[in-house]
């Protein structure tokens, strides 16, 4: 399993928001998008960042497919136009056991 990992920077808290809900609307409409995740930190200390997002997926392939496909370009479009930065991290993950 492949966990993507980014961390965005909002000045607008409501602009996180947003973007929390754009990027958890995209579960069940990208294929190869095991699980996704997204959050608004509550903690606003110093080093945080506004907004988290986790996204599983099968393989490398399934990553670079989502990477390009509309729905999350649609979501990349918003983002791009209110987050401040960014810093992602994209690892191996081991498979949940049951």
């Amino acid at each position: 399993m492949l966990i993507h990992v980014v961390l965005f920077r909002f000045e607008d808290l409501d602009a996180a928001k947003e973007a929390g809900e754009r990027l958890r609307a995209m579960g069940g409409r990208i294929p190869g998008l095991l699980q996704v995740e997204a959050g608004v930190d509550i903690t606003r200390s110093g080093r945080s960042y506004e907004l988290a997002l986790i996204t599983r997926h099968p393989d490398q392939a399934a990553l670079d497919a989502y990477q390009v496909h509309p729905v999350h370009q649609e979501v990349v479009a918003y983002i791009k136009a209110h987050a401040s930065g960014s810093v992602a991290v994209d690892f191996l993950g081991a498979a949940a056991s049951v």
